[in-house]
């Protein structure tokens, strides 16, 4: 019979709140608190109860309040991959339309892999005041609720039904949340009456628990049978990925590819793998990619894809590679490393490589064939300087990302997400320093941006407070998504917001009228339904949210602006105009697939139409 001294007494809220608060992270010997905190907006499904749970224990749990659900959800998305995915921060939402706001953000954990808790209110379990405010009623099937939606963009999702359910459901969340090869968003549902139920927990489960990144070591086979390949390879090449930088292998893909003189181009997630001036990177490689990787993967034979699940934009659609070329795939995660019939080697990027390293031997790839790739990367590097010169013809997006990249601090962490300025960043900045680039293209998420900016301050500030956080964001997204503007201000996380307006949804415009069609509902030029367009002044209404705010109009007083936004303690928000048309970076394109209409009366849609198809006969086919 247990003791009092062996259980307590407390809600459901309180005992979610206690075991989180407990839980905690050896990284690289230092104990810190797994879940850093949260991002909350209180409504009737959660402020009573966890509310109440949350306000004893904000300072071990800081919670960060938010403006808009679906922005704490970026804000979270982007604190774990500061961490690498080492730690995590909780949203919590009330019932209803709290909630579903939740839905976007979740979408984008789910395709980065990266960790993110939600705990948001749920309809009263025993139904007695049914149907309650924000309620959606399904007549046939009561147990279905807004919820379930989550369902289909979470790694692991649960409703707690009794409050002695959190001694089993918050472990296997937590275990989501760190696994390496499963990682992803976490849902659990607390109906209002159920957040504050009581029981007699054991006193056990509260306990402190220091828990480790799992590192999966790979089959003995797989490593042998992945080294002969490689060992046969006239023209190898290592595409990296994200995975390299959450297992913490840069040094050792660093290691592997200067051993073997094996050139190393980078995926979007992997930018940042390998500093812009090692001679083995040889440039980013896809749809948004580089004339100098996309050279060397069409003739490469042995392609060793790391940490990356090889999505469209790093496969050009899978034709950038020629069709008799072999995959080696290391990743923790199955599902990924037998993508497009590759030889898999299942297991922890850090561990592989060094695996693999050894099993190596003494093969070297030609000189010949590295010196080609490192004459691709050279002439690209010609074409990236002319690209971003400051008067190479009216103000472009990369004109502005070659001024940032001149001058901000090698530590400076760079956002961007959606758009245009994705492809521009990874085909146009020059890597300072690993790890110092987070380019939002997994869920593609306009609004990502100054939220993700946010999330990431916060998790620079308990690591690298000396360094800043640098937003770049078209007009678009600004208006998306900018409250967390007033975020960073109240809660004295400096930003630095590149703000570029090009009037519109510019580069969906140059798909548009890539594909043969005419502009149409993109800029706000060629909107039928506005009748006198105008321009928006940014810099009074990021001014009127507390930031520091100036406009300028050219490169040479962005730079200006720039050396002021370093120098201020204040969230400094920098707006220019920029061309719609012109300064778009032409080069460094694979195909990629879009659907074009296969029919149509404007001869122009039906030539762009074939002129697209014509690429499809280098399309691999896979699984």
């Amino acid at each position: 019979m247990k003791t009092s001294e062996q259980i307590i007494r407390l809600t459901t809220a309180q005992a979610i709140v206690r075991y989180f608060a407990n839980q905690y992270i050896d990284i690289n010997g230092q104990e810190m608190r797994l879940c850093g905190g949260g991002f909350g907006i209180f409504g009737h499904g959660n402020v009573t109860c966890l509310g109440e749970a949350l306000n004893n224990y904000k300072a071990k749990l800081p919670l960060y309040r938010g403006q808009n659900e679906q922005s704490m959800g970026f804000a979270a998305t982007a604190y774990a991959k500061q961490h690498l995915r080492r730690r995590f921060m909780f949203c919590t939402a009330s019932a209803g339309p709290g909630t579903t706001n939740l839905l976007t953000s979740a979408a984008l954990a789910h395709a980065n892999r990266l960790p993110m808790l939600m705990l948001c209110g749920d309809t009263f379990l025993t139904r007695l005041p049914d149907p309650v405010l924000q309620q959606l009623e399904h007549f046939d099937n009561p147990t279905l609720g807004v919820n379930d939606a989550f369902k289909a963009v979470t790694r692991y999702w649960d409703r707690i039904t009794h409050p002695a359910q959190v001694i089993q459901s918050l472990p296997n969340a937590l275990a989501t949340l760190i696994d390496p090869a499963d990682c992803g968003p976490a849902f659990i549902g607390l109906p209002q009456d159920v957040q504050g139920w009581v029981y007699d927990f054991p006193l056990s489960f509260f306990t402190k628990k220091v828990h480790r990144i799992r590192r999966i070591s790979p089959d003995k086979i797989e490593i042998q049978e992945a080294a002969e390949l490689l060992k046969s390879a006239k023209h190898p090449m290592i595409i990296a990925g994200g995975g390299v930088q959450y297992s913490g292998a840069v040094a050792e893909l660093t290691s592997f590819a200067e051993q073997f003189n094996i050139p190393v181009v980078e995926t979007i997630a992997g930018r940042a793998n390998m500093l812009d001036t090692h001679p083995l990177n040889i440039g980013p490689i896809g749809v948004t990619g580089s004339n100098s990787a996309n050279a060397i993967a069409e003739q490469a034979d042995i392609i060793l894809a790391v940490g990356t699940r090889l999505q469209d934009f790093t496969t050009g659609s899978w034709t950038a590679f020629a069709p008799s070329a072999r995959f080696v795939s290391v990743n923790a995660a199955r599902h990924d490393a037998g993508k497009h019939q590759s030889l898999p080697v299942v297991g922890d990027a850090k561990i592989s490589l060094s695996l693999l390293q050894g099993e190596c031997g003494d093969y070297k790839a030609p000189e010949s064939w590295t010196k080609l790739a490192q004459e691709e990367r050279k002439n690209w590097n010609d074409y990236v300087k002319l690209n971003v010169k400051p008067d190479n013809g009216p103000n472009s997006y990369a004109q502005a990302i070659g001024t940032i990249n001149a001058l901000c601090d090698p530590r400076d962490r760079i956002v961007a997400a959606a758009g245009g300025l994705p492809a521009e960043v990874a085909a146009n900045w020059r890597t300072l320093s690993t790890g110092t680039v987070d380019i939002e293209f997994g869920f593609s998420c306009m609004g990502y941006e100054i939220a993700g900016g946010w999330g990431a301050r916060i998790a620079q500030a308990e690591s690298e407070p000396a360094s800043d956080t640098i937003v770049f964001v078209g007009d678009g997204s600004y208006l998306l998504m900018n409250s967390d503007i007033y975020s960073s201000v109240l809660s004295q996380k400096k930003l630095i917001i590149i703000t570029l307006d090009n009037g519109g949804f510019a580069v969906i415009n140059k798909l548009q009228n890539n594909t043969g069609n005419q502009s149409f509902n993109n800029l706000l030029s060629d909107c039928p339904t506005i009748q006198e367009p105008f321009a928006v002044d940014f810099e009074a209404h990021a001014a009127s949210m507390g930031a520091v705010a100036e406009t300028v109009e050219t490169q040479k007083e962005l730079g200006e602006a720039f050396a002021r936004a370093k120098a201020s303690d204040k969230t400094y928000v920098i707006c220019m105009k920029v061309d719609a048309y012109e300064g778009w970076t032409k080069e460094g394109h694979t195909w990629w697939e879009v659907g074009t209409p296969h029919i149509s009366d404007d001869p122009n849609v039906a030539k762009a139409h074939n002129d697209w198809e014509s690429s499809r006969e280098k399309q691999r086919k896979g699984v």
